[in-house]
This record gives structure tokens, C-alpha cells and sequence, in this order.
């Protein structure tokens, strides 16, 4: 780095944290968005999760590939491409005419997010070398991470509430400026590695494998099922998956080996990883659906009411990170899961009762122990890989989240729809927000989206609580076991 001092790194951190806020805020800003798109768009409601998951679709299936390229070409490259590929995918979203635009476009926004993601893991172990100040650096990155995904709701809510819906891919344009500018400055050094391979075909086969498995579960949520697109979708998925798994014995350099979840420590953080932005993603775009649908919120205000979570996540998130050293990985993360999965039994306790405070005590719950959880569980991944896995250790981190967030979106968005089909009557059965069209309808909608809330959330917590089982079962207070496996 230009300058050596604890001020410069604690700066650029800054600016790699601003990279990263806009690449996890886009993953949910526009859960509040879904009516206003449906009004002025005319999107349907599959139109709608494709709108959402195109972006962590492209993400996932390419950060494998971009965590190597960017040791080929080196991290600071790759995070300034990153954010210049961001910001014009976001202009383009921003007046996109037609909803087959806007799909394209957070696909693009996509691209540019795995190119510029991994590299933020990468710049932060070539900026912190000291142990613990690399902790607490990466406790910080997975705060940032965790309260942008959360924050999304209520920046998107605060931008529909006093502009049009293009303002919320155009706000990240001043941050990747920001962000450039601040990277020419005191970025370190770029280190560029010719001879480090990159292989393009491995990211697009597993791209094929995650739009199939998408296509799959969305179809079979869907009533009626379309036959077709759901075969269409098992057959992209089932020859994806082979073709990437034939591809990585051929590879001098696969992007993806299995021998580094021998390590249970790994295996703990991705899962936590994983199955942590499921629930947090799932409960925030099930709850701006409810409260904008059923309760008649704006979309400021039902992204007021998920921002519980993300002025919760934050401290949470601080906390693991600073102190897991002393209490240990299972305390913190399945801890914080038991809080997560405690706070989803009150919430939809406190729904069937109409008590709205329990349910915001409730959602305060909810980011507090999320936030506990995975503030650690990329520094379980990380600090538990050999030294010659890192960049493939970063890529997995990164794809845990994302994978999270897309099936989510896509599993629990779909089960909302079907259990609404299912529960609601005849007169508002085709679609959610029937009743805009006739206000005489709207209780009966109403209670139909009530019930298939409180169905869906049920599900979101029994994903907490495997987490919870499932790390605390892999996972040991031992504390000679939090240290890194490569030092």
C-alpha cells in the first residue's frame, strides 16, 4: 500500500467496504419494489422473482471463475473493473423500458458483482497481515455484507416513497465513483499472476446448473405447473452439473474441490454462510410482501419495518467478530442461530395475534442473531483453508451467500404464491395484489396473504434451526481451533 499506516488500511477497508455495500444492498433492494413493478411494468409474479434472482443467479454462477481470474490479473484490477461494470449495468437498469430489459440488466449487474466480490477478500489479505487486526477486518467485511442485504428493503422503500423506481439502481452510481476514486488513491499495489489459469467454460456450466435449478423450483411452486419449463429446467440443471464436475478432473487448477470441506470448520462457515442469508433473505422479502399487500404499507414504511434487522445485524455482527477468539465458533454461530430461530416463533405468534411490537421486538431478534452468526462464519472459511486455497476458499464464501440469497428468493417467494393459490378465495386466487383492482376484495386477500406468510415464515424457521443443529454439531469451543490452518 501507498502508505504503510494503520490509518491507510483502516481507509482502504473503507472503500472496499463501499464496493461490497452495493453489491449485497442490490440483493434486496428491490423486495419492496415488487407492486410498484407489477403497476407500472405490468410484471407478472414469476416476472418479479426473475427481476430479483437474475442478479444473484449471474453472481453465483461466476464467482468460481472470477476469484481465479483476479489472481491472474490481480485484485485491484478486478475490483476496479468490478465497480465500472456495476455502474454502467446500473445506468442501464435504471431507464430500462421493458421488463425483459431490467432482467437483462441485473443480470449484467450480476457480472459485475462477481467480478468485483471476491476481489474485496482478496485486497484485505493483502492489506492485513497481523492476525487479529485480519479478524477484525473480516468481521467488519461481513458485517457490511450482512447489514447491506438488510438495508436494501429500507433504501429501496425511502427512493419508491420520493422518486421512481429507477432510483434504485442509480444510487449506486456515486459509490462506484466514490470507490474508483478512492482505489486510485491508496489501493495497494496491483499484483497480477500470468501464469495463474482461468477457465471461462467452468463458470458458464455452473451458471447453466443454477438457472436450471432456479427454472426447476419456480416451476414446481407455480400452479399450474408448466411441464415443459420445469423439464426444460432439470435437463439444464442435470447437464450444467456434469459438465462442470467432468470439466474440474481436466483442470490443472480446478475452481472447485471437495477436499476442502474435510475441514468441518469450512463445512460450519459455508453452511452457516448459506443457510443464514436463506432465512435473513427469505424473512425480508416475505415481510415487505406481507406488509405492503396485506397491511396497505408504502414501500418506506414496510422497508422501515425490515430495517429492524439491519440496525440489529450491525452490533451483532461486531460482537462475534471481536470476541469469537474468546468464546469460540459454536457459541457464536449456532448461538446466534437459537436467537434467530427463537425471534422467528414470536414474530409469527405475534402475526396471528395482530401484536405489531412483538413482531418489530421480534425482527430486532432476528438481525441480532443472524448478524452473530455469519459475522464469523466467512472467518471460519477463510482462516480454516490452506494457504494454496485461498482464492478458491474466497470464491466459496462469496457463492454461500449468494446461492443463499437466490434460493431463498426463489423457494420461499414461490411457496408464498402457492400457499396464497391454495388458501385464498376464488374471487383473489390469481394474484396477490388482486384486490388493487376491486378494495372490496381486500380482506379476503388479506387473510389468504396472512396465512401464507405466517406458512412461509414457518419454513424460514426451521432452516434456522438446522443451522443452529448442524453447526453446533460440526463446530467446537476449543479455542487452538480458531486459529488459521495455513499460519
Amino acid at each position: 500500500m501507498r502508505s504503510e499506516s494503520a490509518r491507510a488500511r483502516w481507509a482502504f477497508l473503507l472503500i472496499i467496504s463501499l464496493g461490497l455495500f452495493i453489491v449485497a444492498a442490490d440483493n434486496s433492494i428491490l423486495y419492496v419494489a415488487l407492486p410498484t413493478l407489477r403497476a407500472e411494468l405490468h410484471t407478472s409474479h414469476q416476472q418479479g422473482l426473475w427481476i430479483i434472482n437474475a442478479y444473484p443467479l449471474v453472481l453465483a454462477g461466476l464467482l468460481l471463475g472470477t476469484g481465479t481470474l483476479g489472481d491472474k490479473i490481480g485484485h485491484r484490477r478486478m475490483f476496479e473493473i468490478g465497480l465500472t461494470i456495476f455502474g454502467i449495468a446500473s445506468a442501464v437498469a435504471a431507464f430500462a423500458p421493458n421488463v425483459g430489459v431490467l432482467i437483462g440488466a441485473r443480470a449484467f449487474l450480476g457480472a459485475g458483482a462477481a467480478v468485483l466480490m471476491p476481489s474485496t477478500l482478496a485486497l484485505i489479505r493483502q492489506t492485513f497481515f497481523e492476525p487479529r487486526e485480519r479478524n477484525t477486518a473480516i468481521g467488519i467485511w461481513g458485517s457490511v455484507a450482512t447489514v447491506g442485504s438488510a438495508v436494501g428493503p429500507l433504501l429501496g422503500g425511502f427512493l419508491l416513497t420520493h422518486t421512481w423506481w429507477g432510483a434504485v439502481f442509480l444510487i449506486n452510481i456515486p459509490i462506484v465513483i466514490i470507490a474508483l476514486v478512492g482505489t486510485y488513491l491508496i489501493a495497494p499495489d496491483n499484483f497480477p499472476n500470468p501464469k495463474r489459469n482461468w477457465d471461462f467454460m467452468s463458470s458458464l456450466y455452473a451458471t447453466v446448473t443454477m438457472v436450471g435449478l432456479v427454472l426447476t423450483i419456480e416451476n414446481l411452486a407455480h400452479t399450474p405447473i408448466d411441464t415443459t419449463l420445469v423439464t426444460t429446467g432439470i435437463v439444464l440443471f442435470a447437464i450444467g452439473l456434469a459438465l462442470f464436475v467432468h470439466r474440474q478432473h481436466f483442470l490443472d487448477t480446478p475452481l472447485l474441490t471437495l477436499d476442502v470441506f474435510k475441514s468441518r470448520l469450512f463445512t460450519a462457515g459455508f453452511l452457516g454462510a448459506f443457510l443464514g442469508m436463506f432465512v435473513v433473505s427469505g424473512i425480508e422479502i416475505l415481510t415487505t410482501q406481507r406488509f405492503q399487500l396485506s397491511a396497505g404499507f408504502t414501500p418506506l414504511q414496510a422497508g422501515l419495518v425490515t430495517g429492524a434487522v439491519a440496525i440489529a445485524a450491525f452490533p451483532g455482527a461486531i460482537f462475534g467478530g471481536r470476541y469469537v477468539d474468546r468464546i469460540g465458533f459454536r457459541t457464536v454461530i449456532s448461538g446466534g442461530y437459537v436467537i434467530a430461530t427463537i425471534a422467528g416463533i414470536l414474530a409469527v405468534f405475534a402475526i396471528r395475534e395482530g401484536f405489531f411490537p412483538l413482531f418489530m421486538i421480534a425482527l430486532v431478534l432476528v438481525g441480532t442473531g443472524t448478524g452473530l452468526a455469519m459475522s464469523v462464519t466467512s472467518t471460519a472459511i477463510i482462516g480454516s483453508a490452506p494457504a494454496r486455497r485461498t482464492g478458491m476458499a474466497s470464491a466459496i464464501e462469496s457463492v454461500s451467500y449468494e446461492f443463499g440469497t437466490m434460493l431463498s428468493v426463489a423457494i420461499l417467494g414461490s411457496l408464498m404464491s402457492l400457499f396464497y393459490t391454495i388458501n385464498a378465495a376464488p374471487e383473489v386466487a390469481h394474484s396477490m395484489d388482486a384486490s388493487a383492482h376491486n378494495p372490496a376484495l381486500a380482506p379476503m386477500a388479506a387473510s389468504a396473504i396472512d396465512t401464507a406468510y405466517t406458512w412461509t415464515l414457518c419454513i424460514a424457521i426451521a432452516v434456522s434451526f438446522t443451522a443452529a443443529v448442524v453447526t453446533a454439531a460440526l463446530l467446537t469451543d476449543n479455542p487452538k481451533e480458531t486459529k488459521y490452518a495455513h499460519e
